[in-house]
């Protein structure tokens, strides 16, 4: 049996459109056997509180910054109609919180307001000077490494400094711009970093995403997390549409079968050690 998919956006996710149907993300989810699907909406700030770190930091633009706010009353209808036509799948609320070190205040005011079932924690954007920039226009040919090793300690930061999410998102986000094309690049030469970041994550007993839109984690990768004491292991396809519900989940359970992670409690857990 297939994992649940921890890990999609429908339309009201800003980088989205009506394509992004969650209906037909759910139906898929069906067809494909899913147990449960989380709509984890992109919850991402271009205006944040004075409490925020970012605030603190000095932080005052983002870059891009086309980003928009879920729309809190659509966005609950939407999934309570949901759960009344799928009876059989578990649908489960959610958001992606970006940068949650930096917008804790923001991202808890946001929670209190509309609460979800599920929160996961990602890093798009890195500081350039007094504002945030998306990591996939700092990957230069000449200072990728750098910028993913800068990637990873600012990821390990985020552990450390949020206790607001219970799954890491893809933590091998910039593998998907990387210079020169996906497949050039390679994990081991940032072991120690992706080691440091699962140390922290091990360290809180939260969950660790495979993420099956980026290039697929390798064995190997997620046996660093499980030596580093990882307990357990989230699926999430990252789906823009109902199609890539579910994409690749075949091949992520023989990798994370591998590393020595198996089914949970239920259906709907967590892979586990």
């Amino acid at each position: 049996m297939l994992p649940p998919d921890n890990h999609v956006h429908s339309e009201f996710s800003w980088d989205t459109g009506p394509s992004a149907s969650m209906v037909e993300s759910c139906a898929r989810a069906v067809r494909m056997g899913l147990p449960a699907v989380a709509f984890t909406e992109h919850l991402d700030f271009t205006v944040w509180a004075a409490e925020d770190r970012a605030s603190r930091d000095g932080i005052v633009d983002r870059h891009p910054a086309h980003q928009e706010p879920i729309d809190a009353e659509a966005y609950p209808a939407a999934i309570e109609e949901c759960r009344d036509r799928f009876p059989d799948l578990r649908v489960v609320s959610g958001v992606e919180a970006g940068e949650p070190h930096l917008f804790g205040a923001s991202i808890a005011a946001h929670l209190a307001a509309g609460p979800v079932d599920r929160v996961l924690g990602s890093l798009h954007s890195l500081t350039d000077g007094d504002r945030l920039v998306g990591v996939s226009r700092m990957l230069t040919r000449s200072g990728a490494d750098a910028t993913m090793r800068r990637y990873l300690t600012e990821m390990a930061a985020m552990v450390r400094d949020s206790d607001l999410f219970e799954v890491l998102a893809h933590v091998d986000f910039p593998r998907r711009y990387w210079p020169g094309g996906r497949d050039r690049y390679a994990e081991r030469p940032f072991e120690a970093e992706y080691r440091e970041v699962f140390r922290a994550l091990a360290g809180t007993g939260r969950a660790l995403e495979v993420n099956t839109t980026s290039p697929l984690a390798s064995v190997e990768l997620v046996r660093w997390f499980r030596d580093e004491g990882g307990e357990a292991v989230s699926f999430g396809s990252d789906a823009h549409t109902p199609s890539a519900v579910g994409q690749r989940f075949d091949l992520a359970v023989d990798v994370v079968e591998a590393a020595g992670f198996r089914p949970g409690r239920d259906r709907f857990d967590f892979w586990r050690r």
